[in-house]
């Protein structure tokens, strides 16, 4: 039962973290400026970057050294399969970019990016469910605190300039946790799913680092730089970098 506990409070930080950013729209007057916003897309890159080494492939190459199989095969294949439906998800709904499609896109592509976060979120407490010592709550907790941190600018980004537009703010919040309701729903559903392929485990850890790798190559890079101001969005990479890092080492070390 602790386990089971520990599990459900790893999948509902990141939407709580979503939620908390959607409610600054309660307090802030004006939307966040572009170059807050470069910093906040970086800081979320740095963030699921470290996020998909240290609690996703790794754990992947441990597990994969305790199976007769090379250590190196789990990692390296799960992470191209991850890149590769990533990709082919990415064509059919490329269209839908926000700075091409208004605010609404933006919504839809923060939950779409939002899903191979709750996915990695599931495929890690599962695995600290199914071996807790490989495993251990600290160190997928602190994924889930790395992803929630992100988070909270998110639900911000979607928020605040929906209530700028003269949405009102209620009904701007809503639109903002609406975006995370992926997250916890993704990584129930993952869970579910690898306690079925168990042997599986090592391949989906690296496969939901490959699709978190592609959001960050695809979407939340290319709209850091976006403006021209590469440097704001290059620090937040930096910080979010060096924050999931700490949290990583600390709480799992």
């Amino acid at each position: 039962m602790e386990l089971i506990f520990e599990a459900s409070v790893g999948v509902l930080l990141p939407f709580l973290g979503t939620g908390c950013g959607a409610a600054t729209v309660f307090f802030l007057r004006r939307q966040p400026g572009k170059r807050l916003e470069r910093f906040f897309l970086g800081f979320a890159a740095g963030v699921m970057i470290a996020a998909s080494v240290w609690s996703l492939l790794i754990p992947s190459i441990e597990m994969a050294q305790k199976t007769a199989l090379p250590a190196w095969l789990p990692a390296v294949t799960g992470f191209l399969g991850g890149v590769a439906v990533l990709v082919l998800l990415d064509e059919a709904i490329r269209h839908l970019h926000p700075e091409r499609a208004g605010r609404s896109m933006l919504l839809l592509a923060v939950t779409l990016h939002n899903i191979p976060e709750g996915m990695a979120v599931g495929v890690v407490m599962a695995g600290m469910l199914r071996d807790p010592v490989a495993i251990p709550f600290a160190e997928a907790l602190a994924l889930s605190v790395g992803i929630a941190i992100q988070n909270f600018p998110e639900g911000a980004i979607i928020s605040a300039p929906l209530s700028a537009a003269g949405m009102h703010r209620r009904r701007a919040f809503l639109y903002g946790v609406l975006s995370g309701v992926v997250e916890p729903i993704g990584a129930l559903l993952t869970i579910l799913l690898t306690a079925l392929v168990t042997p599986a485990l090592p391949y989906i850890l690296a496969f939901a680092a490959g699709a978190m790798i592609y959001v960050v190559a695809q979407e939340l890079i290319p709209e850091m730089q976006a403006d021209g101001d590469g440097k704001t969005g290059v620090l937040g990479v930096a910080c979010g970098f060096a924050v999931m890092m700490l949290l990583d080492v600390a709480l799992g070390g």
